[in-house]
């Protein structure tokens, strides 16, 4: 299991009742979370929660505001600086529970003792991004979502990182990735975090189970001669981890390294782990561990 143990600004407070008690610097939010199926464990200190994100029986939701909270506020990993806010589909835009992934890509960058040029796709608010360049590699950062592209270049200002160190695009991943193997690009690490279902800039419909071999495959022809790590994060229910050591296993098979997942998981203040997902690691032979 993949923990992510290394945070001040954030804390799941307490879970259960199919959903979780966070605290974000120093707003406290609950949102929901089905895979919290016991009960609180202090259920009194749900009270303290400044907003919560209440489901909709006909599907999606919206938040409650018990008390004033900023439009957006800072928080802190270490030396990255994220902007986050209660957005409408319930996210804040920061999945803390990757920083253990944050880490491992941060150490192998800086264990390589070279310079290093990373791919993210489906890369969202820029955590990944800001890890890896923070580490000192090179990254091309990909998201079809315009917003969110923006999102994670002003997480990449308000970190203070060198403007060199990443290159933004808004674009589908799979037609990113094979313009780029027609340009004759390569990668010595990549990682992605596709969500279950979607679509591109064009319109372009993602599936997860159907679509993310295709894209590995794909990948696996942008990796340079000397690769790093590949990293796939999964939140798909009913993709177990070892469907993604897998699918690394496979689509990497020309290449010599070890694939291996987890689940992702928190720590509970008030007892036990939250699972979080998925990740699946595949490392280069040699690489340090």
């Amino acid at each position: 299991m993949f923990i992510s143990g290394g945070w001040n600004d954030y804390e799941v407070l307490d879970t259960g009742g199919g959903a979780k008690l966070e605290r974000w610097g120093a707003v406290t939010l609950e949102r929901p979370d089905p895979q919290a199926i016991w009960p609180p464990a202090r259920p009194d200190q749900w009270r303290s929660a400044d907003a919560a994100y209440i489901r909709s029986d006909a599907g999606g939701g919206h938040w409650e505001f018990r008390r004033a909270i900023p439009d957006r506020w800072e928080m802190r990993y270490g030396a990255l600086r994220f902007y986050v806010r209660p957005t409408g589909f319930k996210h804040t835009g920061l999945f803390p529970e990757q920083a253990a992934n944050w880490d491992w890509m941060s150490e192998l960058i800086r264990a390589a003792s070279r310079p290093i040029s990373v791919l993210n796709l489906f890369a969202y608010t820029g955590g990944a991004t800001l890890a890896c360049a923070a580490a000192g590699a090179t990254v091309t950062h990909v998201d079809a979502a315009k917003g969110m592209t923006q999102w994670a270049r002003a997480n990449y200002a308000l970190s203070g990182l060198p403007n060199m160190n990443a290159r933004w695009i808004v674009d589908d991943a799979l037609a990113f990735v094979e313009r780029e193997i027609r340009r004759g690009r390569s990668y010595d690490a990549i990682l992605m975090d596709p969500p279950s279902y979607g679509r591109g800039p064009g319109g372009e419909v993602w599936k997860i189970e159907r679509d993310v071999y295709r894209l590995v495959e794909a990948c696996a022809k942008l990796m340079s001669g000397e690769p790093l790590f590949f990293l796939i994060n999964s939140y798909t229910t009913g993709l177990a981890p070892s469907v993604l050591s897998n699918v690394l296993s496979r689509a990497l098979s020309g290449i010599p390294g070890i694939a291996h997942a987890q689940e992702l998981a928190l720590p509970v203040s008030s007892g036990g782990v939250l699972p979080c997902g998925s990740s699946g690691r595949w490392t280069a032979k040699g690489a340090a561990e």
